[in-house]
């Protein structure tokens, strides 16, 4: 083992518990086909060189806050080849966290087929425009906060992929539209399945190292920002997503990160180091601080619908 630097040993270390969670998705997991979630008898010819019709507001149907979710998400989910970039320089493409890698990229790759081809089938937003936005993030591309942590980068992809998952909980819960329901549902569930792979690895990595895993929650909860934060737009997204329930800063807290700092005993593992010690103090602090965004924007919101009502 000598010679290999902190983050080789412990992708090294961890490699058979990622087999093992590569092993149990491919057992779980069912291939599913874009298509056969798609409504195509709503769809007509757009604008252009088949003379159709040019999209119109008064297309939309569904409502503002499901499709400020569903856009927001599909630009999101359309950056997938700077998230390959970045997970394969991460975790490497060698053994079987190559092959995890590879197939996590089939999967997410399903995602955005189908939102955009739902999107743009039941004229729910202006397929310029989205043309457009997805042209800008795609050039801008994408770089991870915590290139060259492999723990830290770990405790991010698991937070993001649960975060992911609740998020289109959300969406689904206020789109009522039979397709779009039955859609969010099937993506929801791999990015359960997503989570629950990292999460596997990262539970091993607490039992492995629990000093520097525990330094990587710490360094990600300290300033997690989702991967499409580079979108046009995104702060508009942001605000429209919180107000709608759908992904505010008390979901954030009570469903991603108090679920997943309780899982991994992040507050109550022993055994530390000084530096463990001191990045678990850390991570209390920046719990405590997460439930008061989440107080104070329930208590600001419940202003604002007092108001206006």
């Amino acid at each position: 083992m000598t010679g290999l630097t902190d983050n080789a040993k412990i992708l090294l270390d961890l490699e058979p518990v990622a087999a093992d969670a590569l092993d149990a998705h491919l057992a779980n997991s069912t291939d599913w086909y874009p298509h056969q979630y798609i409504p195509w008898s709503q769809g007509l010819d757009y604008e252009g060189v088949i003379n159709g019709r040019p999209w119109e507001a008064a297309d939309q149907r569904l409502n503002a806050a499901s499709r400020d979710g569903l856009l927001y998400s599909l630009l999101a989910e359309e950056n997938l080849p700077s998230y390959h970039r970045v997970i394969a320089n991460g975790f490497s493409i060698d053994g079987a966290w190559g092959t995890w890698v590879h197939r996590w990229t089939v999967e997410e790759s399903r995602h955005s087929t189908a939102l955009r081809d739902y999107l743009i089938v039941t004229r729910a937003i202006d397929p310029v425009v989205l043309e457009d936005n997805r042209a800008a993030h795609v050039q801008h591309g994408y770089e991870a906060d915590y290139d060259g942590d492999v723990l830290a980068s770990l405790v991010y992809v698991t937070l993001q992929e649960l975060g992911t998952r609740v998020a289109y909980q959300g969406i689904r819960r206020l789109c009522n539209e039979p397709a779009c329901d039955a859609l969010l549902n099937r993506i929801a569930h791999d990015e359960n399945c997503h989570m629950l792979f990292y999460r596997a690895v990262l539970q091993a990595a607490m039992r492995i190292d629990p000093d520097r895993t525990l330094q990587g929650i710490a360094k990600v909860m300290a300033n997690f920002r989702p991967p499409g934060h580079a979108i046009p737009g995104y702060a508009r997204f942001a605000t429209s997503m919180a107000r709608s329930g759908i992904y505010s800063p008390s979901i954030h807290h009570d469903h991603v990160l108090v679920p997943l700092t309780r899982t991994l005993r992040a507050l109550d593992t022993t055994g530390l180091t000084g530096t463990g010690r001191q990045a678990q103090e850390r991570i209390a602090v920046l719990l405590d601080a997460s439930a008061h965004r989440a107080r104070r924007y329930a208590e600001l919101s419940a202003d604002i619908r007092s108001s206006t009502t």
